[in-house]
């Protein structure tokens, strides 16, 4: 079986398209290999695979090796550089640091340019249907059976190395792949009946599902449902994420709360699971995996504001700002790995802790 080196199966669910499963799940990939851990990636989206987009591994292909497919590495275990400084400045910072469950973005003051020691990481697998395809325009029209047997050979075909965790991003609903990948798994990684005769019960490597919501009403609505097919299944919830809870601008500072707040809690809350935490929105974070770009924050000081009103020319306001989207001349391309560039973004500070959280639920079980 493809599975027996892997310690842990974490799935990462949806009953609602939209709500950013396969950015989630790439953060906490991302986080829980800064952690040190060895992760793997299974993207079982047949029909909208986003993650080999979000690694930046489009040109990526499988390899076929005896005895299945061997997964393609986003990067191997190695030792990361310090941060480079991303300064986050007076309005935005102070709006972060007053928010109730929003990270401080990275700040770097010191003469050095850089913000924390090296840092060792772990080895990042992932594995997609989208590395067997043509094209990235290319369409996946597979009926249910076509799908359901597609699901059940990445559960058996892939040869992973050994891995701590494995992160599998499912499509939303409760439909043929959500079926056939938790009867697979179910009984792939059940205890043996020995062990479970003996009077011994260890745990399996199915650790559980994290279930992934938006604030607003109408997403919680059909996440609901999510919740109920673990129950029906025997998954375990390991947590819920609240994704898009509030967006901070990056120059001013000011909150908004685009979708509502809240409503990924109130559920967890009702259903007496874990609530793991909010995740705001970022728009540094969509030009790290869309374009490569680290992040970097906006800058706006008090004497460049008053400057403003004597200032016309183009260019000195150039110098006086710095957006973060390459518009200003203190950006610098950045062609460094994934995982180092993720270190800069705000949303690691978020990340960090529900990992943490993650891995002593799943340890405690």
């Amino acid at each position: 079986m493809s599975l027996d080196k892997v310690k842990q199966i974490v799935l990462v669910l949806s009953g609602k398209g939209g709500v950013g499963k396969s950015s989630v799940t790439t953060q906490l990939a991302l986080s829980l290999s800064l952690s040190g851990h060895s992760v793997g990636i299974l993207d079982i989206d047949l029909t909208g695979p986003s993650i080999p987009r979000l690694l930046g591994l489009e040109d990526a292909k499988i390899t076929q090796a005896p005895g299945g497919w061997l997964p393609v590495q986003v990067h191997h275990p190695q030792t990361l550089p310090p941060v480079p400084n991303t300064s986050y400045q007076n309005g935005a910072k102070t709006a972060y640091n007053q928010g109730k469950s929003q990270p401080q973005p990275p700040v770097a003051d010191n003469p050095t340019n850089s913000t924390t020691a090296p840092q060792s990481v772990g080895a990042l697998h992932a594995i997609s249907l989208a590395f067997l395809l043509p094209s990235r325009s290319s369409a996946v029209v597979w009926r249910g059976p076509k799908k359901t047997a597609m699901v059940r050979q990445f559960l058996t075909d892939v040869l992973w190395p050994p891995l701590d965790y494995l992160l599998i991003d499912t499509p939303p609903g409760t439909s043929d792949e959500h079926i056939s990948l938790a009867e697979t798994l179910l009984q792939q990684t059940s205890a043996p009946a020995s062990t479970v005769s003996s009077g011994i019960s260890p745990p399996t490597q199915l650790a559980g599902a994290v279930v992934v919501t938006t604030p607003q009403a109408v997403a919680v609505s059909d996440v609901r449902k999510e919740l109920s097919f673990c129950r029906k299944v025997g998954i375990k919830v390991l947590g819920v994420i609240e994704n898009m809870s509030g967006y901070v601008c990056e120059c001013c500072g000011d909150e908004t709360n685009l979708f509502g707040k809240g409503g990924g809690e109130v559920m967890a809350s009702e259903f007496g699971v874990e609530f793991l935490g909010a995740v705001p929105v970022d728009g540094q974070w969509g030009l790290l995996v869309e374009d490569g770009r680290r992040p970097r924050y906006g800058k706006v000081s008090v004497e460049s504001e008053r400057a403003d009103d004597e200032k016309s020319d183009e260019s000195d306001e150039l110098e006086r700002y710095d957006n973060g989207n390459g518009s200003g001349p203190n950006y610098e391309q950045d062609d460094g790995l994934l995982v180092d560039k993720y270190r800069s973004c705000s949303l690691h500070g978020t990340f960090e802790g529900i990992t943490r959280q993650l891995v002593d639920i799943i340890q405690r079980r």
